[in-house]
C-alpha cells in the first residue's frame, strides 16, 4: 500500500468550515458557566452594519480571539459576546445611496417604508458581518448576540442616561458641531473629511470706538462669517496692539460694539495679526469664545441660509455664494 501524497498547497477552504461548523455545534464557545472558575467576558465593539469588514475588523477580532481563547484553555469560564451596531447617521447614508441608485429618495417613500428599508439593510449586512466573524475563526457565543437597539439594550441605555441626567453629569448647552444641511442633523468628527482649497484673504477694516479715523485692520478667509462675530483678537506679544487690547470696535454693517481681546492661539506674523473671532462658526474661534466668555451668535441656519441679523441679506444661500 502506497504512502499518500502530502499537498503541496495549504488549502484552507477544504476544511475550516466543517471544522468551525463543528466546534460551534458542540458549543465549545460557551460559558461553562462554573461558579467556582473565574469569570472573564469581552463585550465585542460592534461593527456598523454599514458595510463589510475591513482590515481593522480583522485586526481587532484576531486580538480578542486571542485573549478569549487563552483565558478559556486556562480555564476561565469565559464569554466573549458579540453583536453589531446600528450606526444611525451612516446606516442611513447607505440607504439613502441604494435608494437613488434606484431613482427614490426617503422623501418619496416617507418615514415608515425608509424605516422597512434600513432594518432590510441591516439584516443583510449585519449576517454578512457576523459570517465573515466566522471565517475568521471567531470563538463567540453566537446565540447571544446582541443588536444595539434590541428592547433590553435600548433599555439599559435609556436607564444609565436618566441616571447620569439625574447626577448632573448630562446637560443641555451650546457646542459647536458639524453640520450635515442634507440630512439636517449633526455629525461627528470621524464622519467629516477635510479638504484643502485655494482662497485668499480680506481686510476689513473695523473702527476703534470712539475715534474718529482709528481702525484695526481684520485679515480673514471667511468674510460671510462676519456677522456672527464677538471679538477681535490678537496675540498678547504683538506691539503693534498692545495699547487695543481691552478696547472695544464697531462691528461693520451691524454697527455693533465688541472687544478686542488677547489670545496666544492668533499668529502674529499672519494676514494683518488681528483675526475676527466667530465662535459659531469656527473650532478655533469657538475655543476662544470659551475661554473669552464671549457671545455665541449663529449666522446661518440649518440649511446654510442667513439668518434674520440684517434683514436685505436674510436667506441668501451660503452655497451660491
Amino acid at each position: 500500500m502506497g504512502k499518500e501524497k502530502m499537498r503541496d498547497k495549504y488549502l484552507p477552504k477544504e476544511f475550516e468550515e466543517k471544522l468551525y461548523e463543528e466546534w460551534e455545534k458542540k458549543g465549545y464557545f460557551k460559558p461553562s458557566m462554573d461558579k467556582n472558575k473565574e469569570a472573564y467576558c469581552i463585550m465585542m465593539p460592534p461593527p456598523n452594519v454599514t458595510g463589510k469588514l475591513h482590515m481593522g475588523h480583522a485586526l481587532d477580532g484576531t486580538i480578542q480571539d486571542i485573549l478569549i481563547r487563552y483565558k478559556r484553555m486556562n480555564g476561565y469560564n469565559t464569554l466573549w459576546l458579540p453583536g453589531t451596531d446600528h450606526a444611525a447617521i451612516s446606516t442611513e447614508m447607505k440607504v439613502v445611496q441604494k435608494l437613488k441608485e434606484e431613482g427614490k429618495t426617503k422623501q418619496d417613500l416617507g418615514r415608515e417604508k425608509f424605516l422597512d428599508e434600513a432594518w432590510e439593510w441591516t439584516h443583510k449586512y449585519g449576517g454578512i458581518i457576523q459570517e465573515q466573524q466566522r471565517k475568521l475563526g471567531c470563538s463567540c457565543d453566537w446565540e447571544r448576540t446582541r443588536f444595539t437597539l434590541d428592547d433590553g439594550m435600548s433599555d439599559a441605555v435609556l436607564e444609565q442616561f436618566i441616571r447620569l441626567y439625574n447626577k448632573g453629569l448630562i446637560y443641555k448647552g451650546k457646542r459647536m458641531v458639524n453640520w450635515c444641511p442634507s440630512c439636517n442633523t449633526s455629525i461627528s468628527d470621524a464622519e467629516v473629511e477635510y479638504k484643502e482649497e485655494p482662497s485668499h484673504l480680506w481686510h476689513i477694516r473695523y473702527k476703534i470706538t470712539g475715534t474718529k479715523d482709528e481702525y484695526i485692520e481684520v485679515a480673514t478667509t471667511r468674510p460671510e462669517t462676519m456677522l456672527g462675530d464677538t471679538a477681535v483678537a490678537v496675540h498678547p506679544d504683538d506691539k503693534r496692539y498692545k495699547n487695543l487690547v481691552g478696547k472695544t470696535c464697531i462691528l461693520p454693517i451691524m454697527d455693533k460694539e465688541i472687544p478686542i481681546i488677547a489670545d496666544d492661539f492668533v499668529e502674529m506674523d499672519f494676514g494683518s495679526g488681528a483675526v475676527k473671532i466667530t465662535p459659531c462658526h469656527d473650532p478655533n474661534d469657538y475655543a476662544c469664545g470659551l475661554r473669552h466668555n464671549l457671545e455665541m451668535v449663529e449666522v446661518f441656519d440649518e440649511n446654510f441660509k442667513m439668518g434674520d441679523l440684517v434683514p436685505e441679506l436674510k436667506g441668501m444661500d451660503l452655497r451660491s455664494s
